[in-house]
């Protein structure tokens, strides 16, 4: 077991654990163990001796020699180590170069990198600074392009430094502070604009009128001064309105724009922010338009100059205005400015400051003609402002009628002298053939009014046709709007000044004067329709009917005459003196109806010239006032009694009244048309004095009756009178039969119509 064991050991070299288990396992095999190991090394032993001995003789040769070998190796351990002594002085020396040489070429190449480095941070560092330059120079479209240059060319050139890192980091706040820094620029552009917009308006407005009053001859002799004058000199002012503005901050901030990307959101803000400033200019700065010219020239200058920059922007901003955004906010301008000048036009009463007005804004339509603007609604508001225009001029020339009808003396013109006859006719179309032949002085049948009229109706005209005058009407079109205002001037306006001047009492003389100059103005329209005829070039027209202009007047003035003579004839009747209880008549009309009846035939001659229906219209009044207060003098309570003598009194002078009427004082009058005023007051009259009370009786309430328009209560009345005069004058005396029958059929008939009275009640 123990040799199988050291056999085991020495065959195996690296695992011996196994063998030395089962040596200290085994029993009394550790003793063993240790006795067959000593015996194996002494058997080695033997063996190594045997070996050596067996070459002990090579051993000694080779001691001999390498004994030898060992004073060569001495020697040449000193030769080398003096080479090496040598070499390593060399080498020391050959490394401390080599280092060097290292560390030279290890700069050289660190400065050849480094140069190279730095010619690709230069033109970065150099472009920074131009960048750094242009934007406190405020030149932000080039120092965007040097921001596009260093952003996407140059840094990433360089590397990722860290100064390149700041740059970088910087470039963001440099492009938005160009961004903020132009719309500020914007901004300031857009206030400047809006300064600047009146004065382009206002130019553009000149070259306008220097256009539409530009003639041949104009031409040549500004041609000659500007050769005399201006040789040799250069205009250097602006040739175009929208010369007075410059545009290039506009368009380098579009330029930034459209290279950061936000063109879209720069049109969308500038068209945003112009429109915000048209609702600014279309409100007015004063206020007031209609206190003063300059107000509106300003106001339509503005407005004006505010879209031709914005149409010259159409054609050169690139897309920044289109034709469409221009015509939307046109559209919506144009109808606000419409409304606003509506508004103030309406307020002016000064017919001047109006033609001024109407001139600026012919000058306004014409200018967006030139700009290819639309001008609806414009023109209809000129139309809208001459209507006002016309009245402005009627309330003026009001003013002027009430001046001349409050100095009017209303009597026919008396001249002296040719002279003054012939200055008449001058002034008033009149066919003088008759007066041609008399003496002087020669009065002409109308007052000095309608002269007066005549003229101040052709100044009217002159001042309507100032306005039309450039509105695009024909010759045609303007004669008969001028023919309609003079027709509403003198039918409105001078009618009514003279229905103003009916409400104060005038004498029956001026009546029938003016009812006559009334006539012979009518007659003179015709003259004045050929005035207008010959200024504005068309045909003759006549339009208002003969007889109709003051129509209206007219009847005024007749009614206050047959007021005035129905209050002369109430003066008359007022004089009366009727002796209520007379005995016996006089046998003759009373003194006062025989006077007042003089008096209406005068008046009635003095009425010739007036036409036949004011004559009638009068003499009606006249009678019709008589007949009704002689009957409100036979009934009036306050006479309780009549006698038979004061009856047959009234009743002459009743039929005085009747004569006048029958015999027609004037023509036109129907047969017994005035005496119908009297048939009431004779029927009853014929009745009480011819004592018919059995027909009236008997005809009572049947029409076309003897009595018909007498009712029982006024017969009732005057009955009762006579019947109280009766009692009072036979108190002390005795009544005969015949008068005693009388009373009975008195109080019979009395007692009848009371009940007739009743019934009818």
């Amino acid at each position: 077991m123990t040799n199988a064991t050291i056999q085991e050991i020495e065959g195996i070299d690296d695992y011996w654990g196994p063998a030395f288990r089962s040596v200290y396992e085994g029993e009394g095999g550790h003793e063993a163990f240790v006795q067959q190991l000593d015996e194996r090394i002494k058997q080695h032993d033997k063996e190594i001796e045997k070996l050596c001995n067996f070459y002990y003789q090579g051993f000694i040769d080779s001691i001999r020699e390498l004994l030898q070998v060992r004073s060569h190796a001495e020697e040449l351990h000193a030769e080398i180590s003096n080479v090496d002594s040598n070499v390593k002085e060399t080498s020391e020396s050959l490394c401390s170069r080599a280092e060097e040489l290292i560390r030279a070429r290890r700069v050289e190449l660190n400065i050849a990198a480094t140069i190279e480095k730095m010619e690709l941070c230069l033109p970065l560092l150099t472009t920074y600074s131009k960048l750094k330059s242009q934007v406190d120079a405020k030149r932000y479209y080039p120092a965007l392009k040097t921001l596009e240059q260093l952003e996407h060319v140059l840094l990433p050139r360089v590397g990722p430094y860290k100064w390149c890192a700041k740059i970088s980091s910087d470039i963001p706040r440099l492009r938005q502070s160009i961004q903020d820094a132009s719309m500020a620029d914007l901004r300031d552009f857009l206030e400047n604009i809006r300064k600047l917009s009146p004065q382009v308006g206002a130019m553009a407005l000149k070259q306008t009128q220097d256009m539409l009053g530009r003639s041949l001859a104009n031409i040549v002799k500004n041609k000659k001064e500007s050769m005399l004058g201006g040789l040799g000199k250069e205009n250097i002012g602006p040739q175009c309105p929208h010369e007075l503005v410059d545009f290039s901050p506009l368009h380098r901030c579009l330029h930034i724009h459209s290279v950061l990307g936000a063109k879209n959101d720069f049109i969308q803000y500038y068209r945003a922010q112009r429109k915000q400033q048209a609702r600014l200019v279309l409100i007015p700065e004063t206020g007031n338009l209609h206190d003063s010219i300059q107000g509106m020239k300003s106001y339509l200058s503005a407005v004006l100059g505010f879209f031709i920059l914005e149409e010259h922007l159409l054609t050169t901003g690139a897309g920044l205005v289109s034709k469409d955004w221009l015509l939307d906010t046109w559209s919506m301008s144009v109808t606000k400015v419409a409304s606003t000048l509506r508004t103030n036009t309406s307020l002016i009463t000064d017919p001047t400051l109006m033609l001024s007005i109407k001139h600026q804004i012919m000058l306004f339509i014409n200018t967006l003609k030139c700009y290819g603007l639309p001008t609806e609604p414009l023109p209809l508001l000129l139309q809208e402002m001459a209507e006002h225009y016309t009245e402005v001029l009627m309330q003026r020339w009001v003013v002027v009628f009430r001046d001349i009808l409050d100095n009017a003396s209303f009597l026919p013109i008396e001249v002296e002298n040719q002279e003054q006859y012939d200055g008449i006719m001058d002034t008033f179309p009149y066919d003088g053939d008759e007066l041609e032949t008399q003496p002087f002085p020669r009065k002409f049948p109308f007052s000095s009014t309608v002269p007066a009229v005549y003229v101040q109706v052709k100044e009217f005209i002159y001042a309507w046709l100032k306005y039309s005058s450039g509105l695009g009407m024909g010759g045609s079109r303007r004669a008969a709007a001028a023919r309609h205002s003079a027709s509403l001037l003198l039918s409105r306006s001078f009618t009514g000044c003279l229905s103003a001047l009916f409400r104060r009492p005038l004498p029956l003389v001026q009546l029938v004067q003016i009812i006559v100059d009334t006539q012979y103005l009518e007659d003179a329209t015709s003259f004045l329709y050929e005035f207008i005829s010959n200024i504005t070039g068309s045909e003759l027209v006549t339009t208002q009917a003969a007889g109709s202009m003051f129509q209206a007047a007219r009847d005024d003035a007749e009614q206050q005459i047959c007021t005035n003579l129905e209050k002369k004839v109430d003066e008359f009747l007022d004089l009366e003196n009727y002796d209520w209880l007379l005995v016996e008549p006089t046998g003759q009309a009373s003194s006062f109806v025989t006077d007042m009846l003089s008096y209406l035939s005068g008046v009635l001659t003095s009425l010739e010239q007036l036409p036949d229906r004011a004559r009638v219209a009068a003499v009606r009044a006249a009678t019709g006032r008589i007949a009704s207060r002689l009957r409100h003098l036979l009934l009036d309570p306050a006479v309780r009694q009549l006698s038979s003598g004061a009856l047959h009194q009234l009743d002459l002078d009743v039929i005085q009244c009747e004569q006048f009427a029958a015999g027609e004082p004037v023509p036109g009058l129907r047969e017994g048309e005035l005496l119908e005023h009297f048939a009431s007051l004779r029927q009853l009259l014929d009745l009480i004095t011819g004592w018919d009370w059995s027909s009236y009786l008997h005809d009572v309430g049947i029409e076309g009756g003897k009595y018909a328009l007498v009712t029982p209560r006024d017969a009732a009345t005057l009955l009762e009178k006579l019947k109280e005069a009766e009692q009072k004058s036979s108190v002390f005396s005795v009544l005969k039969k015949n008068e005693r029958d009388r009373r009975k059929l008195l109080d019979t008939v009395l007692k009848q119509l009371k009940q007739l009275q009743n019934q009818d009640g």
